[in-house]
């Protein structure tokens, strides 16, 4: 097709896209009979490629919509018109500049499978490497580009119409369909895809005989289309297939599971949509591989260290500390009250008050739950945090369909804590033990000056006190009592800390063992000390 045409077909495609809109509209009625599951994917359906995209996201957004409105939309995976055969071969010899038999010695005409944005075909290339190769359909990415433009103009309409609504929850639909246009336009460009595939290859995946990604053809692949070595096998949906082949259901489930944890913990990069058509189980080895990068996730390590912070306060009934991972993920607005975040998370801990351990934690239900909290209380969670609580709740779903026995969050859990172990500097914590020590106990040194500065007042007629003292002698030996104790203990701990960081001296003489004497007197001394300063004050 030469540029004149080109330009003629877009110019026709655009004049009239306005009008087919409109007729959809107007053929589904759906302003009268209202806006059913099956109603909402038809419509998607006839408005083109734009919207069955933009359903197939919002199949994933629990957040956004009903639990059956997302199960119908995962329909719209399904059935997608084929292309033209015709039209995917002059696609592949426009990107490369050849024709299609100097390219391979075998092209199948039949996809391998269609989508709104491309379909993939089978291949062998001319030196017998068996590949698929991804065709975008023409004109597609003009026609998805001004169907955004189009909305985002219409989103901008109605936020403008709602602007004196009273509901502080209304949806910024702006916003969604700015995300929505983000992740469409990453997958119009199938170097995107590509250099995904690339980085897993590269740097999450670990061992192949244990779990695998395909290559990337790079000299076969540009913006429209995307050439990777074949995989051949199968979904790991067949599971009566995986067995009847003779392959061990757990050791494949517990590969995916390892694999999805050292993505997520170790490398901070995860596949963000794990639905079992995206994991094949190769036929001959029985190793999985997972497929179809075009959607992935980034999590950094800070954002890690506060999950594990939240889901260990969790565990320690912490709501303080809870309130302070929520914060820290999202970005509160001037509408976020901390003190009501708190009550709600009071209540919210009673379904939690019997767990004593991470395995017994559903993390997915927990981090919706924390998303639900924080977008009530006007907190707004990154993208990349609810991208990984989308992926979490669909490989558990993967999981407990494939291996039921593999509890995925008793890894995960074995994971956190060993790197909260890691995480632990026993020097850096005895030092701020030490700092916060040395804090108290000034602080506590000055209780009896501050208390005669007080007197001092109240016998020059500065200080007034509007309460009457009845039985102060005994309350001021408590009060006395009570400040020395205190002062014991503080200084049971200095001398704890001091002699701790002395085991770590040369210091001659020796006591069994090898440490230095004197550091052994004084951690045995801080100890009595201690238990001896606590003693008292319990009595009080």
């Amino acid at each position: 097709m030469g540029k004149n045409e080109k330009k003629t077909q877009k110019k026709t495609q655009k004049k009239g896209r306005g009008l087919e809109i409109l007729g959809v509209f107007a053929k589904h009625n759906f302003y009268a009979n209202g806006l059913t599951p099956v109603e909402l994917r038809t419509t998607l359906e006839d408005l083109g490629p734009t919207y069955v995209k933009i359903g197939q996201i919002m199949s994933s957004r629990r957040d956004l919509l009903p639990e059956d409105y997302c199960r119908e939309l995962e329909k719209l995976r399904q059935n997608v018109q084929m292309l033209d055969p015709k039209l995917a071969r002059q696609v592949i010899e426009e990107e490369t500049g050849k024709k299609i038999d100097e390219i391979y010695s075998e092209f199948r005409d039949e996809p391998l499978g269609s989508a709104s944005v491309g379909q993939a075909h089978y291949a062998v290339l001319k030196d017998g490497r068996r590949v698929v190769t991804k065709v975008q359909r023409p004109l597609i990415a003009d026609m998805m580009r001004e169907d955004f433009v189009m909305l985002k103009k219409l989103a901008k309409g109605v936020s403008t119409v709602g602007e004196g609504s009273d509901d502080d929850n209304q949806m910024d639909l702006v916003e969604v369909i700015e995300e929505f246009e983000k992740v469409t336009e990453e997958e119009l460009d199938f170097r995107v895809e590509a250099g995904n595939t690339r980085y897993f290859k590269e740097n999450v995946i670990e061992d192949e005989s244990k779990i695998t990604c395909p290559d990337v053809i790079e000299e076969l692949t540009t913006e429209r289309i995307f050439t990777m070595t074949f995989v051949d096998g199968y979904s790991i949906s067949k599971k009566d297939k995986i067995v009847e082949d003779g392959f061990d259901v757990e050791t494949i489930g517990r590969s995916i599971v390892d694999s999805y944890v050292h993505q997520v913990l170790d490398v901070g990069t995860f596949h963000a949509d794990p639905h079992q058509g995206n994991i094949m189980v190769q036929r001959g080895s029985g190793v999985p591989e997972w497929i179809d990068f075009g959607m992935i996730g980034h999590i950094s390590e800070s954002d890690i260290k506060v999950i594990q912070q939240l889901v260990l306060a969790v565990l320690e009934k912490d709501v303080e500390t809870i309130a302070n991972a929520i914060m820290g993920l999202g970005a509160a607005s001037p509408k976020t009250n901390r003190d009501g975040l708190i009550a709600d998370l009071d209540t919210f801990m009673d379904r939690y008050i019997n767990v004593t351990s991470i395995s017994d934690l559903d993390i997915s239900l927990l981090f919706e739950e924390i998303c639900t909290l924080a977008d009530k209380h006007f907190i707004k969670m990154p993208g990349r945090f609810t991208m990984l609580v989308r992926s979490l709740a669909t490989i558990e779903g993967v999981i407990e369909e494939l291996c039921p026995s593999l509890n995925l969050f008793e890894i995960i859990s074995g994971k956190l804590m060993d790197r909260a172990k890691q995480s632990f500097d026993l020097e850096q914590e005895l030092l701020s033990f030490g700092k916060d020590a040395l804090e108290i106990s000034k602080k506590a040194t000055r209780i009896p000056a501050q208390v005669s500065d007080v007197l001092k007042g109240v016998a020059r007629g500065r200080t007034k006190i509007n309460l009457e003292m009845t039985g102060y002698d005994e309350l001021l030996k408590k009060g006395k009592d009570s400040v020395r104790n205190i002062i014991l203990a503080v200084f049971a701990c200095v001398i704890f800390l001091g002699s701790s960081l002395m085991t770590m001296t040369d210091i001659a003489p020796k006591a069994p063992g090898g440490m230095p004497a004197i550091a052994a007197i004084g951690l045995i001394f801080s100890v009595a000390l201690g238990i001896y300063a606590i003693q008292q004050i319990g009595k009080k």
